[in-house]
Parts: C-alpha cells; sequence; structure tokens
C-alpha cells in the first residue's frame, strides 16, 4: 500500500535552503499560482481583442471611409501607434519593466548626442575657428 506524504517531509521551494551557503534558489519563480496565469491570461485576451478592433478599425478607415490620403494616413498613424503600444506595452511586459526602460532610453540618448556631435565638431573645426 502507498503511504501518503506526510507534511514535515514536503519543502517549500521558495524557502528551501540548499546545502552550499544556505542561499534561497534563484531559479524557483514567483507568480506561478493559477489564478495569478489566469489573471494575465484574461489581461493578454483583453489587449488581443483590443488589437483585432483597432485593426478592423484601420480597415475600415481605409476602405470604408472616403476621405483624403493624407487624412486617412494620419489616422492609420494615430492607431498604428495605440496598436504598438499594446503590444509593447503588455506583450513585451515594457510597462512593468521601468529601470530597464529608462536605463536604455538614456543610452540611446547618449549615443545620438555622440552621433551628432562627431559631426558638429568635425564641421566646427574646419570653418569655425
Amino acid at each position: 500500500m502507498i503511504q501518503p506524504i506526510a507534511e514535515k517531509d514536503v519543502t517549500d521551494p521558495l524557502t528551501y535552503e540548499h546545502e552550499h551557503g544556505g542561499m534561497v534558489d534563484p531559479n524557483v519563480h514567483h507568480g506561478h499560482a493559477p489564478e495569478e496565469i489566469r489573471k494575465e491570461m484574461r489581461v493578454y485576451l483583453w489587449v488581443f481583442g483590443g488589437l483585432a478592433v483597432l485593426t478592423a478599425l484601420t480597415v475600415y478607415a481605409c476602405y470604408g471611409l472616403k476621405m483624403p490620403v493624407h487624412t486617412a494616413i494620419a489616422i492609420a498613424l494615430v492607431i498604428a501607434s495605440t496598436k504598438a503600444f499594446l503590444v509593447a506595452g503588455f506583450f513585451m511586459h515594457l510597462l512593468s519593466e521601468r529601470k530597464v526602460i529608462y536605463g536604455v532610453l538614456a543610452l540611446t540618448v547618449f549615443f545620438f548626442a555622440v552621433l551628432l556631435w562627431g559631426p558638429w565638431h568635425h564641421y566646427y573645426d574646419m570653418f569655425g575657428r
């Protein structure tokens, strides 16, 4: 007959200390409870529905509305920007990683400034002094 596992024999993987150094296991993934997964799936389904509606709106703006081309392009760009925000923010998890995003943004600004400084410095040395 199979004996049930006693509760004292079960270890909690979130607080289990290894034999080497007493550190908590860094490979344990937090946030994988069934309730949390259902909550995330609900968010993803809402975002998917929003993307489907915005795609239908883009097609309607292109073929259904009779408007000048420049107006249709402006409307399509606004809709595409909204869709890009939804994809980047929710599917790529950029809304929850602010420190990393601001760090990458600061590096982008720095390297853009370096790229602008190079030609300006060259032109200023040739004609400016």
